[in-house]
């Protein structure tokens, strides 16, 4: 049954109730999120052993790029006695010809030419709360609409009320990215992996390009497809241009951007160098680094995207084991103050037990790679499960 108490254009709430589901229903529900949590607990060290090969690995591999790259001075000229080698190289981009966009007009000699299409659209955000009452269990949802400029259709179907706040199926215009094809670093081309790792995107200014149709009103940095782009309909368009990587070739709109690429010389191209771990190397960064700087830089990327599985992978194996052990809480859930000490009970468990299983399952991981750090890693996996149950006695004669 739905009950509906409050209605404008912008804002509506709607209140949902069913019957207070039975100790059985509950009972059921924890069941499948048993199932739920078993799946989580198992892909949680699938996630946390294959993260820490994928890191040792990677670490091996930058080390390997370090200790056999070759940095290259003179870039106008390729040497054949470098061919296979992996090259250190800076120098500023160029392209051949400028990138250009034919709906406006727009023509840049650069790396990458981005148009960026948004449209303004309704939008809808559902905010919902539960509470019981009269026995019953209720939903409150309130659901209010705001027009936004958006770069992708909102579907209006699902909307809870669809009607004066019905969106269009298409935009007229799409957003499209040109990219180079041919890109040089002096003598050197750029493979495609390398020139789409050129993405320090700016927005271009549209102030000094005339309007490209008679329907197209530019205000500041956009191109307006509206009748007022201070008042803006829903299903009006506005354009603007991002451009990544200016290059030498012809007329430009900053200074030509300088990279620096690590990669394997093939012939007249850079291409990516596989290491003997097995990763490919193919790295570049805007502006002037050493060598040494760019391998740091990518150490400390795998660092902290280790540290983000390993916390991704805890947070699984904590989910499914308190998903596992709800039951227990369904069970008692009838009796207040008993339900809040168990509820406590369980956290904890859940707590404990992902810990300990997390540290021994990267401990596993290191253990031929440095056989010290997994030893000290499964102590203080152990050391966990030993506070826990000293804490026990403790807290019985309490």
């Amino acid at each position: 049954m739905a009950k509906q108490y409050a209605d404008s254009t912008r804002e509506h709430t709607k209140i949902k109730s069913e019957p207070t589901p039975g100790f059985l229903q509950r009972l059921s529900d924890t069941a499948g999120g048993m199932l739920v949590g078993l799946v989580a607990f198992t892909l949680s060290f699938y996630l946390l052993f294959t993260n820490e090969g994928r890191a040792v690995q990677t670490a091996a591999s930058l080390d390997e790029g370090l200790s056999v790259v070759v940095h290259i001075g003179n870039i106008q000229r390729v040497d054949p006695l470098n061919e296979a080698k992996l090259l250190h190289l800076t120098g500023p981009l160029e392209t051949s010809k400028p990138l250009f966009d034919p709906n406006y007009g727009v023509s840049m000699h650069c790396v990458q030419l981005k148009r960026q299409v948004e449209m303004y659209q309704w939008v809808e955000y559902e905010e919902s709360k539960e509470y019981e009452e009269g026995g019953e269990k209720k939903t409150e949802t309130r659901y209010t609409y705001n027009t936004e400029w958006k770069s992708e259709v909102v579907s209006s179907r699902h909307f809870d009320r669809e009607i004066a706040h019905r969106n269009p199926s298409a935009m007229a215009v799409e957003s499209y990215t040109a990219v180079a094809v041919d890109v040089q670093v002096g003598n050197y081309y750029l493979s495609k992996g390398l020139i789409n790792k050129v993405d320090n995107f700016k927005q271009l200014s549209l102030s000094q390009i005339k309007n490209p149709h008679a329907d197209v009103i530019t205000e500041g940095n956009y191109f307006y497809q509206s009748t007022d782009p201070k008042n803006p309909e829903v299903g009006d368009l506005r354009i603007s241009f991002w451009y990544a990587g200016v290059s030498m070739g012809g007329p430009t709109f900053g200074s030509v951007d300088m990279v620096s690429i690590i990669a394997r010389q093939r012939g007249g191209e850079l291409v990516s160098y596989k290491t003997k771990s097995g990763d490919q190397l193919e790295l570049l960064y805007m502006g002037s680094h050493t060598a040494e700087e760019m391998f740091l830089a990518e150490h400390q990327s795998n660092i902290m995207m280790t540290w983000a599985l390993r916390a991704a992978g805890w947070l699984m194996m904590f989910l499914g084991v308190s998903l596992m052990t709800k039951i227990v809480h369904t069970l008692v859930d009838w009796f207040p103050i008993v339900r809040d000490l168990v509820n406590l009970g369980l956290k904890l468990f859940a707590l404990c037990i992902s810990a300990s299983l997390t540290l021994l399952t990267i401990a596993s991981g290191w253990l031929f790679y440095r056989p010290l750090m997994a030893l000290l890693l499964s102590g203080a996996a152990l050391g966990i499960i030993l506070l826990a149950r000293t804490r026990v006695p403790a807290k019985k004669y309490q």
